[in-house]
């Protein structure tokens, strides 16, 4: 796998992947990088030639130097190359992706809409999202990560469906998480900002603050500072600072143990078009509790006819805490969700059938292009 930033040749069957410069760092993990890591990696195991064109800036919103950039990555590429693009690279600069549309075959991978994220003041976000449909309009492929956002995409961007994809995230294998003492110990796997929801699980966490448990909140906190800072202080009001801790970015051998030693995951975000954190607790038998938006029902899935986990509607303090009540005090429940958790486990497919699925899209539009 290579990693040019300008190529000049490409190996007949080459797949170029355009992604964000920071999609190997490990001090900011997100679904969206673990996706085009895992993908490229993916790829190049099942002897598909891929060069990753990794492109600093600060996407969707970048500085010209940052689009000049991407602009001559591009320009680099000889006529009918087949480009796979990162949405949160692409999305955003019509100007800079639209030129080379007709002169490439361009896949535009979505990971999140761009208006979707949270807190983004109404102007923005319509100028974000007049943005994204001008490149997905003009792109050859269009990639989803589920068959709920792949929906999404086509009505609300109007696109023609047959040019619209979803290829689901991959699971990599893991051992089964032995918990800590089967209900206390839970974990939120999540970036720090106002989408993930950590503020609606503080409130949730507060009303049942009489029953034990201990909440750690993993994932970056340089993402939204103001909304850390904010989170903190909600942490201090309701007096929980020695039962929720936040413990930053976390990877590999690190974020394993965190997973092992989870009794429940909860994810109460506002908006996920998959949620790669409820698939990666499943891989390892940890129940989930999660918000029933977009589509993450579809991604906590089902096995023998039950669901492994619990959904409560969206942007609902209450219904969490709820929840988190039912599966603190009733053993019959966390057993029964165990048990559930375990068997969905079996059924969850791998990076290799992502990059199946990814190549045959891609495939398409190089036969398209002769």
């Amino acid at each position: 796998m290579s990693h040019d930033g300008a190529a000049t040749t490409v190996a007949a069957n080459e797949i170029s992947v355009v992604v964000p410069g920071d999609v190997d760092d490990a001090t900011a993990p997100s679904g969206g990088n673990v996706y085009d890591r895992q993908l490229c990696r993916s790829l190049a195991s099942a002897g598909r030639p891929v060069r990753e064109l990794a492109v600093p800036g600060t996407w969707p919103r970048p500085a010209a130097r940052d689009r000049a950039a991407l602009d001559h990555a591009l320009a680099g590429l000889p006529e009918g190359a087949v480009v796979l693009l990162d949405g949160l690279v692409a999305c955003g600069v019509p100007g800079v992706v639209v030129p080379h549309a007709d002169r490439l075959r361009l896949a535009i991978l979505v990971h999140l809409p761009l208006a979707d994220e949270t807190g983004l003041p109404d102007h923005v976000a319509a100028d974000l999202d007049a943005r994204e449909r001008a490149v997905l309009r003009a792109a050859a492929a269009v990639v989803a990560t589920s068959p709920w956002a792949r929906r999404r995409l086509v009505d609300h961007h109007g696109l023609h469906p047959g040019r619209v994809h979803a290829v689901p995230p991959g699971t990599e294998p893991a051992p089964l998480a032995p918990g800590t003492d089967g209900a206390t110990r839970l974990l939120c796997v999540a970036s720090l900002t106002p989408r993930k929801g950590h503020d609606l699980l503080v409130e949730a966490l507060a009303a049942v603050a009489h029953l034990p448990w201990n909440c750690e909140f993993t994932g970056p906190l340089d993402r939204d500072p103001g909304h850390v800072m904010r989170l903190r202080r909600l942490i201090g009001r309701h007096r929980l600072g020695d039962r929720v801790r936040l413990t930053g970015p976390k990877g590999g051998p690190r974020l394993a143990a965190a997973y092992a030693a989870a009794d429940l995951t909860v994810l109460p975000s506002r908006a996920e078009t998959y949620g790669m954190v409820v698939t990666e607790a499943l891989a390892r038998g940890v129940p989930v509790l999660a918000t029933a938006v977009d589509g993450v029902p579809e991604t906590l899935g089902h096995a023998s006819g039950a669901v492994p986990g619990l959904l409560v509607p969206p942007d609902d303090p209450g219904a969490l805490a709820a929840a988190l009540r039912h599966w603190l005090v009733e053993p019959e429940l966390r057993s029964r969700l165990r048990t559930t958790a375990r068997l969905r486990r079996g059924t969850l497919r791998g990076w290799d059938d992502t990059s199946h699925r990814m190549a045959a899209v891609l495939d398409g539009l190089r036969r398209e292009g002769r």
